[in-house]
């Protein structure tokens, strides 16, 4: 019996996705790969992969996503639900933030990201990820948020999935829409000192129409190389949310940040020019004792 797995691939980072090279790290359970067959070739190779949008888009009229408009009985199904229901995990999101984040296999890709963060507690937030702010939006994805106490607890391997905060907070990159700097001083300070692992799970500015293929793992907006932000990406937001990106980088010129611990290893792609990448393969399924199904 096979089963599809997902396993993570470290590739230097292209600029763009034909430039990319594959070096399969030691993921793999037991270290064994099984090669797929060809009719599995087939079916992998017309996913949606890393570096490849579908080779075909589901059918319909061309909405994100497609879908019929919503009957008015759905609309009392789910109105009577929100007054029925205490949605309890919705409800301790307490915070919006607009930011930036980078496909780290292809850093030529920069979205506005904008995140819905439910405070866990004073080391761990969890946030859904939105594509925009609109009631509209998508949800693209999820990121985790550790302070750095946490984070120089984790496995070496484990922090190549993590990016810094830091530059994208003294940077004027990430704001709280609406809500004077003066307030969220404290909180900001404090969001410099943390680290993020952000998955993409539907690439909505490639043009998929529905979550597709294996989720992509985002960087953070950097001082230096492919991290910096393009101006008009910036632009636009800034005039979305009447902010000035470059006011609030003055504003927090002296903020503290972290300190680089000897064995931090997040940002990978800054240190080695490589990052992770996701891709399917077919391998055997692990059998469990029991009753055999067909």
């Amino acid at each position: 019996m096979h089963i599809d797995k997902v396993i993570i691939n470290d590739t230097c980072c292209p600029v763009n996705p034909s430039q990319t090279t594959t070096n399969t790290t030691n993921l793999i359970i037991n270290s064994k790969i099984i090669k797929p067959n060809e009719e599995q070739k087939t079916k992998l190779a017309s996913m949606a992969s890393s570096d490849k949008a579908p080779d075909s888009m589901p059918v319909g009229d061309g909405s994100v996503p497609p879908g019929k408009p919503m009957t008015v009985g759905h609309q009392v199904i789910d109105k009577s639900a929100q007054m029925l229901q205490t949605l309890k995990p919705i409800k301790q999101m307490s915070q919006h933030v607009c930011t930036f984040a980078v496909y780290g296999h292809d850093m030529s890709r920069q979205i506005e990201a904008h995140h819905y963060i439910t405070r866990v507690n004073q080391d761990f937030l969890q946030s859904a990820v939105y594509d925009s702010n609109d009631s509209s939006a998508h949800l693209i994805g999820v990121e985790y948020i550790v302070s750095d106490r946490i984070f120089d607890t984790l496995p070496h391997e484990e922090q190549k999935l993590w990016h810094s905060h830091d530059h994208e907070v003294t940077s004027g990159m990430w704001v709280n829409p609406g809500v004077p700097e003066m307030i969220q001083k404290s909180e900001l300070e404090n969001i410099a000192h943390t680290y993020g692992k952000f998955w993409c799970t539907w690439q909505v500015d490639r043009g998929d129409r529905l979550p597709l293929g294996a989720p992509a793992l985002m960087m953070s907006p950097q001082v230096v190389n492919m991290g910096v932000i393009k101006p008009e990406l910036v632009r636009v937001r800034d005039n979305k949310f009447k902010v000035s990106t470059e006011e609030l980088r003055k504003q927090r010129a002296n903020f503290a940040v972290s300190k680089p611990g000897n064995a931090r290893a997040a940002d990978y792609w800054m240190h080695t020019g490589k990052c992770f990448a996701i891709d399917i393969e077919h391998v055997e399924m692990k059998m469990l004792e029991g009753p055999k199904y067909p």
